[in-house]
C-alpha cells in the first residue's frame, strides 16, 4: 500500500506496511501502519497517513541519529493526534523490520523514553517481546472515577473491590477499572465526548476496563476516544501499564507472567502476554503480529 503524504508531492509518498499484532490471524488483534522509511515526513504528513490509514495507531521509522546499527527513532500516531508510546505497533513494526533485516534485537527511541524490542521464532510465526520504560503508579481521585463511571454508563456496584481502580504508566497513562463480572466488561457502550474530555484533562492514552478471570488471566477492553477510536482492538502499552498495576498491588507474585485476552468483544481475538521479573522494574509485553494482505 502507498498512501499519500499531506502535501501530496510526487515522489514522495512513503510505503505504509499494514500489520495486526497480537494475533496470528489476519482478522484477530489490532491493526498497525509502520512506515519504515519516514525520514523527510513532517508532523502534519504524518497525521495525514495515519487518519487516512483510520488505524488506531501508525509507527513512523527512522534511522538513528548517532547510526547505530538495528537502531531508530519511532513515532506514532492515531488519526488525530501523536501518541508517546503505543505497544502493538512497537510490536508490529519489529516484527516488520526482522522480517527485512532478520530476527533478533532492536531498540526504539520513542517520545516515552528507550524501549528495546527482541524479535523471535520462525519466519511464519514471529513474536516480538518489548520492554518498557519505567512503569508508575498513582492514585485516581474519586471524583475522576465518578466521571469516567458516568461516562461509561457504569455504577459504583459495576466495579471489583478487590481492584480498585488507579492510573498506570509505562509510556502512556491509563486509567485502570476493574469490572465485577464478564458481563459488565462485554457491555461497553459510552458516552464518547464525554469520557474523552475527561481523559484529555487526565493526559489518559486510554481507559482499561479489566476482569480476573484467574490469578494470571485477565479479559480487557480499552476505550480510546481521544485517538478517534471507540475502542482499540489489544494494547499493549495499556498491559505493560497494567503489569505495573498488578504488581503495585500485589494482586500478583514478583515473579509472573500474565494473559490479557483482548478483542473479542469485537470480533478481533488477540492475546498479550505480560511478563514480570523479580528485582527488574520494567515490563515485558509479548505478542505475535502477521501482515494484512490487501
Amino acid at each position: 500500500m502507498t498512501t499519500k503524504n499531506a502535501a501530496d508531492s510526487p515522489g514522495t509518498s512513503p510505503d505504509v506496511l499494514r500489520y495486526t499484532a497480537f494475533a496470528t490471524d489476519p482478522a484477530g488483534g489490532n491493526p498497525a501502519g509502520v512506515v519504515l522509511e519516514a525520514a523527510g515526513l513532517d508532523d502534519a504528513a504524518m497525521l495525514a497517513i495515519a487518519a487516512e490509514l483510520g488505524y488506531s495507531e501508525t509507527a513512523f521509522l527512522t534511522p538513528d541519529p548517532a547510526g547505530v546499527e538495528r537502531a531508530y527513532t519511532v513515532r506514532y500516531f492515531s488519526p488525530k493526534a501523536e501518541v508517546p508510546f503505543c505497544g502493538h505497533a512497537t510490536v508490529a513494526t519489529a516484527v516488520a523490520l526482522a522480517e527485512r533485516d532478520g530476527a533478533g534485537e532492536f531498540v526504539f527511541a520513542t517520545r516515552a523514553g528507550t524501549v528495546p524490542v527482541a524479535v523471535s521464532g520462525d519466519a511464519d510465526a514471529p513474536r516480538a517481546t518489548l520492554t518498557s520504560v519505567a512503569p508508575r503508579v498513582e492514585a485516581a481521585a474519586g471524583e475522576d472515577v465518578t466521571e469516567a463511571l458516568a461516562a461509561l454508563g457504569w455504577g459504583a456496584g459495576d466495579l471489583d473491590v478487590a481492584l480498585p481502580p488507579r492510573v498506570a504508566f509505562a509510556g502512556a497513562r491509563h486509567l485502570v477499572l476493574a469490572a465485577a463480572t464478564r458481563a459488565r466488561l462485554a457491555d461497553l457502550s459510552y458516552d464518547f465526548a464525554r469520557l474523552e474530555a475527561l481523559m484529555r484533562r487526565l493526559d489518559l492514552t486510554t481507559v482499561q476496563l479489566v476482569w480476573r478471570e484467574s490469578d494470571s488471566v485477565f479479559h480487557v477492553r480499552d476505550p480510546f476516544p481521544v485517538g478517534g477510536v471507540v475502542e482499540d482492538p489489544a494494547t499493549g502499552a495499556a498491559a505493560a501499564a497494567f503489569g505495573a498495576y498488578a504488581r503495585e498491588l500485589g494482586l500478583v507474585p514478583a515473579e509472573a507472567e500474565l494473559t490479557l485476552h483482548q478483542g473479542a468483544d469485537m470480533g478481533r481475538p488477540g492475546v498479550l502476554t505480560v511478563t514480570l521479573r523479580d528485582g527488574e522494574e520494567r515490563v515485558r509485553v509479548t505478542g505475535s503480529a502477521v501482515r494484512i494482505p490487501f
